[in-house]
């Protein structure tokens, strides 16, 4: 099944989104188109290219002329100009190469010193020998070529030794005063954009701009010849952008239209091969006097196609739209074709043969596989389908009964099945289907006011409870496929993800045991608010587990496996201890990937922290007199896109605050909670989740009820008074 999962995912990745968008909805269409198509009998029409129109023939449907649509498309892109880009990160890679040169001048003179240095105090322990040897400093050559062993080979070869004589004979006030100058020029220069075409004109900028320096000649050559070395071309052709240029040109192109009601071909006018392409986009080559039927069924299946766009479009996560259009779609042909099958049956005279159709299968599947919204959708398609299937051979008429019990037996099934995660209930909502199924029937029926036998009678009630049960069963068998398919969380595999067998989890407890305890702790708050709210409580218990995984990488970083040994954090500078800080949710989200863990498991640990701020850190630095911003010290995000997330991102910090007190009371708890929630309210880190105020009030009672739990008063032994009198 793991297997069956990467082949999808990688054939989805390959194909473009809106080709295979494109494709699924045409399929969709075809199916519609084709499972219909018998049973609406088309005729056939008699136009001929170059033959004389018996009378005018106008219109029937609105409908796009696609070549000329894509010859005005070409004609736009056409237009486009190509885009460049300046790429700011070349300023500063030019700023610190001409740096490192500088620095490496500077430390080929203190190591010089240094020698001397040596030597003066090897000559001061050798008081009372005659003849002791001066101290040798090294010559102008012997300095170059030590320099030359700092740069790389370009360097080398491109600057002049004129260039490093200048430099190693300059004062190390001169030199850095010239480094500050040729930085300045050329930050001066390259924040512009400089094309290819203009690099020469801004060498030249750079060298006027430090020709007028008061530094020495040699010098000032020297910093000339650098800062054009240092210049180079910042802007590029970006094929991307280009590309997007010509997309929105295409795409702000109105398609050639034929019109509904537009005259294609007037009486006795000679049909060319204009006319002749019109009308065979129409449609109208294909039928004379009986095209109508042809046309309604294909506005039909547009009419369908356009609801079932408008839902999907509306979906904003792009990779989950994809998936569930796909599942949609299996499910929805599977259906169709299902119904074709049965209703092939007519033909052995069992006209009534539709009421065995499983209608609630692919209702069920959809309600829990994706929503309540698309399975009402699906089901409300069907019956209409339905009607025209099952109309017993006779064009033109529609077997509403059927559509009605269809309609009826699908919204029973979203009515009874509350939860997705609930597999048991499916056998139970078959149960109840056939039963509205059977009520359903026997309404018709009786709305009917005809004599049936009690053999027909039989036929129906058995008919009513095969459509059912045949449903849950098929249901309970393809639901595994879908999930193991397409990587949907069940229930079973968080099962599975909860067992502390788990390689990652063994990880987290060997590697850091005070995260491991740290992450059972926040597991136990954010899946008792979690399910206070209605949200998926097992699930935010497991994406608990791993949400800290990337503390592993570091794990003496982090204060809650700090046993016994001094903080690192007070020898490291506070940027620093930020970045450490930081990549542990970037990190843990990049080691879950690698594990193929579960999206939903991901974007946990990726999401818990939102873009909250480093506060300790970031005050830290602002008292170390650093110029930082508060960007600089913030998380990367995203924001909570879940309940489940935004829950164990207050949770989380909600632990790590309360552990850090001593004997808290439920006053002071309360007091913290309120604060925390507060704080991410006003940071906005709750903006892009669905979560309500009054969940969060839930949520926030919740958490306080399991903290008292937990840190509840104890009573004080005598031992433990005696022992504290002791220790007075």
């Amino acid at each position: 099944m793991e297997k069956l999962q990467v082949q999808l995912t990688a054939i989805l990745n390959l194909l473009n989104i809106k080709i295979f968008r494109v494709l699924l909805f045409l399929l969709i269409g075809v199916v519609m188109y084709s499972a219909m198509y018998t049973n609406v009998k088309p005729e056939k029409l008699n136009l001929d290219l170059f033959s004389v129109a018996e009378r005018t023939i106008r219109s029937p449907i609105t409908i796009e002329d696609k070549e000329s649509t894509e010859a005005n498309r070409r004609e736009a892109v056409e237009k486009v100009n190509d885009v460049y880009r300046v790429k700011r990160e070349y300023v500063q890679n030019r700023v610190d190469l001409v740096t490192s040169i500088f620095g490496s001048v500077s430390e080929v003179n203190a190591e010089a010193q240094k020698e001397i240095d040596e030597q003066k105090k090897t000559s001061a322990g050798t008081d009372g020998e005659e003849d002791v040897a001066a101290p040798q400093e090294l010559t102008i050559e012997e300095k170059i070529q030590k320099l030359k062993t700092k740069l790389t080979t370009s360097e080398t070869k491109t600057l002049s030794d004129d260039v490093f004589i200048a430099l190693m004979q300059a004062s190390k006030e001169d030199l850095q005063t010239a480094k500050d100058l040729t930085v300045t020029a050329i930050n001066n220069t390259m924040k512009h954009s400089v094309p290819a075409d203009e690099v020469e004109n801004a060498k030249l900028n750079v060298e006027e701009e430090l020709k007028y320096t008061s530094l020495n000649s040699s010098l000032k050559r020297a910093m000339i010849e650098i800062g054009r070395y240092a210049v180079v071309q910042n802007e590029f052709y970006d094929p991307e952008a280009t590309e997007d240029l010509r997309q929105q040109a295409m795409d702000n192109v109105e398609p050639v239209r034929i019109l509904e009601g537009q005259i294609l071909v007037d009486e006795g006018q000679l049909i060319s091969r204009d006319i002749y392409k019109k009308l065979k986009l129409v449609g109208l080559l294909e039928s004379e006097n009986s095209y109508k039927p042809f046309i309604g069924l294909a506005m039909l299946t547009a009419l369908t196609l356009f609801g079932l766009y408008v839902v999907f479009n509306e979906m904003e996560n792009a990779d989950k739209k994809q998936k569930n259009l796909l599942i949609f779609s299996i499910i929805f042909i599977t259906s169709v074709l299902l119904m074709k099958m049965v209703s092939l049956f007519d033909v052995f005279e069992y006209s009534e043969i539709g009421y065995v159709f499983p209608a609630a299968m692919g209702t069920m599947l959809i309600k829990i596989l994706i929503n309540e919204r698309l399975a009402l959708l699906q089901v409300a398609i069907l019956a209409v389908i339905g009607t025209i299937i099952f109309n017993e051979g006779i064009t033109g008429t529609l077997n509403v009964s059927l559509g009605i019990y269809i309609l009826m037996s699908g919204l029973a099934a979203i009515l009874f099945l509350q939860k997705q995660n609930r597999r048991s209930k499916i056998l139970q909502a078959g149960l109840f289907v056939s039963v509205i199924n059977l009520i359903v029937i026997l309404s018709i029926l009786f709305l009917r006011n005809s004599q049936y036998s009690g053999l027909e009678y039989g036929f129906y009630i058995s008919a009513a409870f095969v459509s059912g049960i045949v449903s849950a069963v098929l249901t309970i068998g393809l639901l595994p496929f879908f999930e193991a398919g397409f990587g949907i969380l069940s229930t079973l595999r968080l099962i599975e993800l909860s067992n502390p067998n788990h390689p990652l989890l063994r990880k987290i407890l060997t590697e850091a045991p005070g995260t491991y305890h740290h992450s059972v702790m926040v597991a136990n708050l954010s899946e008792a608010a979690c399910e206070a709210i209605g949200a998926n409580g097992l699930l935010a218990r497991v994406g608990c587990y791993y949400h800290d995984i990337g503390k592993t990488k570091r794990p003496q970083f982090f204060i809650e496996n700090q046993i016994n040994m001094d903080n690192p954090h007070d020898k490291l500078p506070a940027l620093t201890s930020k970045n450490i800080i930081i990549a542990h949710a970037t990190d843990g989200a990049e080691m879950l990937r690698k594990h193929r863990m579960p999206k939903e498991i991901i974007d946990i640990a990726e999401q818990h922290h939102g873009t909250t701020l480093l506060k300790f850190f970031y005050h830290k630095a602002k008292q170390n007199g650093h110029d930082v911003k508060e960007e600089d010290f913030r998380y990367p995000g995203p924001k909570a896109q879940t309940k489940e997330s935004a829950v164990i991102g207050i949770a989380d910090s909600v632990e790590a605050a309360v552990r850090s007190m001593n004997h808290p009371t439920h006053e002071q708890i309360e007091t913290l909670v309120d604060n925390i929630i507060r704080d991410r309210l006003q940071d906005n880190q709750l903006s892009e989740c669905d979560i309500t105020l009054k969940e969060l009030d839930t949520v926030a009672d919740t958490l306080c009820e399991t903290l008292k739990g937990i840190f509840h008063s104890r009573i004080e032994y005598p031992e433990m008074n005696k022992q504290k009198v002791k220790q007075a």
